[in-house]
């Protein structure tokens, strides 16, 4: 059962790079799950605060905006449009959605890097970086490419290899050249912060593989393991660049803050602009010890978020650390990791056009799909096979079949009944306990029996229409009839209320037609007693519409075309 009590959460998603759309394996990996949970709290009477916004940082878009030979600022604009558009269309509920690149990101982190510097927390440290002579610049890590030393991919980033998802540093690579000019990069001396991650390694090893050991997903704290063998070390926080928050380094300029180090205070900055907005507490949600902060990630992004963001958070002294990071592995796409270098992607604008007011259908499958515990894959036909067969046949054909049954033998008003049947009775108690069951599993965010659990709610509806068959007993035995709808009617605002976090256009749809629009989710326990028998169902609207196979062939060519 779900707890009474309000509480107040801190529901971060990871910010998406703005260099370019967001994809299936995106919404997969973070932002539907992070959507249904942030939706589930606010519907079960919780103070919820979601929040992401646009990362506009980095070498990754300094690489983008010079091979579009455009500004950084021109394609952190088109980006962020397609990127927050794409979100509100597809029904991703932010309480506010930011951008890095915002004035009130800036100030916030720097007042933070002034902080720890202040607590002498950083080292100035002089060290030895690779220099492109032709463009007269340091190479980020992402300036730099060469061959892996683990799976010989001659295609390897400086930080990380796409390939084999191995962790590298520049000096790692094999043959390693500027992504600028092509040219081989020579070491030259610069001087930087470093953060004292190493100071702080006993503290992460007892948070995370001690206290929240089994609380926590076993893949995220496998890899937090993996990199505390090898041991913390400093690792930098400022970088020469010339995209980003500028600071000095030894009264230096042409430096500025590692995108690492600034884009997670992004979640701080977001819930700040939110606060000022909303005339509420930002600290509320970020220093108060009852507050539980939840990051939504993929899981490239495990590090940042469970070991130097936590040691950040404590070094500022009086934040709250994450209750859970439920990082999600990668989803493949047709077999292959999805590569948006390669355009081999599903994107998410693009499917808005090609199946317009079917966002639902993608959040079904997707969650349906989701890689909790390992990488999954997905298919265009898969997508087909579970709208037509569950969507369609299951979902969509019960809501259709009772409301439609409704209308005609009782002009669209619900049938009163004086008694229930036991039948009746032991079928809507299954559909209780899978409610509650539901409940459970977004709690320990397992997003994917949760949906199971919904569509199975529409799968007892349609297994109690089939046995019960009023259809042929409506002469014979009317009093039979009118409990058999009534309870259906109850499966079908069951069904209605509990689909919001997860189809939220659907259940709109749904409530819209049976007049349930102000119902909450424990309203649902009370249900018999708050019936409106003056209202009357008239506009009985399809939920679902079957995929042709040549709308999916459409697809899976224009997929292979567009990566060739």
């Amino acid at each position: 059962m779900i707890s009474k009590n309000k509480e107040t959460f801190t529901i971060t998603a990871a910010l998406p790079y703005a260099n370019g759309p967001i994809h299936i394996g995106h919404l997969s990996g973070v932002y539907i799950p992070a959507d249904i949970y942030a939706r589930y709290k606010r519907l079960t009477n919780n103070d919820v605060a979601f929040i992401c916004g646009s990362d506009e940082h980095g070498v990754a878009i300094s690489l983008a905006s010079k091979k579009a030979s455009v500004s950084p600022k021109e394609l952190i604009d088109k980006y962020d449009k397609i990127i927050k558009s794409s979100f509100q269309e597809f029904g991703i509920l932010f309480d506010n959605y930011s951008r890095t690149s915002k004035k009130i990101h800036h100030e916030t982190s720097l007042k933070l890097f002034e902080d720890l510097k202040e607590k002498n927390l950083f080292s100035l440290i002089k060290s030895e970086q690779f220099f492109d002579v032709e463009e007269n610049q340091f190479l980020a890590d992402r300036y730099i490419v060469g061959t892996c030393p683990c799976g010989k991919f001659d295609e390897a980033y400086g930080d990380q290899c796409e390939k084999c998802g191995a962790t590298l540093s520049p000096d790692e690579l094999i043959e390693p050249r500027s992504a600028i000019s092509n040219s081989t990069p020579i070491l030259k001396q610069t001087k930087h912060y470093f953060i004292k991650l190493n100071e702080f390694e006993e503290f992460i090893r007892n948070w995370i593989t001690v206290e929240n050991k089994d609380k926590w997903k076993t893949n995220v704290v496998g890899q937090v393991k993996s990199w505390l063998d090898n041991g913390l070390k400093p690792r930098a926080v400022t970088r020469d660049l010339d995209w980003g928050i500028p600071v000095k380094v030894d009264n230096e300029d042409g430096k500025v803050l590692y995108v690492w180090f600034e884009a997670p205070i992004g979640y701080i900055s977001s819930t700040i602009e939110w606060a000022k907005k909303n005339n509420k507490d930002w600290e509320k949600y970020w220093k108060n010890p009852d507050t539980n902060l939840i990051h939504f990630i993929g899981k490239d992004n495990i590090v940042f978020h469970c070991i130097i963001f936590p040691i950040m958070l404590k070094m500022f002294g009086n934040f709250i650390l994450p209750k859970n990071v439920p990082a999600n592995e990668f989803l493949n796409l047709e077999g292959n990791k999805i590569s948006t270098s390669r355009n081999w992607a599903v994107w998410l604008h693009e499917y808005l056009i090609d199946f317009p007011d079917m966002q639902d259908v993608l959040r079904y499958v997707l969650i349906s799909t989701c890689p909790e515990t390992k990488d999954n894959d997905f298919t265009w036909k898969d997508f087909q096979a579970r709208n037509n067969s569950e969507l369609v046949a299951i979902y969509g054909n019960f809501a259709n079949r009772v409301l439609s049954l409704i209308k005609k033998y009782y002009d669209g008003k619900i049938p009163k009944v004086k008694s229930r049947n036991r039948v009746d009775d032991l079928v809507l108690e299954d559909v209780k306990v899978l409610k509650e069951e539901i409940e459970s599993y977004l709690d320990s965010f397992k997003f994917r029996e949760a949906t199971k659990n919904l569509m199975n709610i529409a799968r007892i509806g349609n297994k109690y229409l089939a046995e019960t068959e009023p259809w042929k007993i409506k002469e014979s035995d009317p009093l039979r009839v009118e409990q058999i709808l009534h309870t259906s009617f109850i499966i079908i605002s069951y069904l209605a209320i509990v689909s919001e976090p997860f189809l939220p256009f659907t259940s709109v749809k749904l409530k819209n037609m049976i007049g349930l629009n102000d119902y909450s989710w424990d309203d649902l326990d009370k249900i018999f007693g708050t019936i409106n028998y003056n209202f009357t169902i008239v506009d009985i609207e399809i939920l679902f519409k079957r995929i042709e196979d040549s709308e999916i062939e459409y697809q899976i060519d224009k997929l292979k075309k567009s990566a060739s």
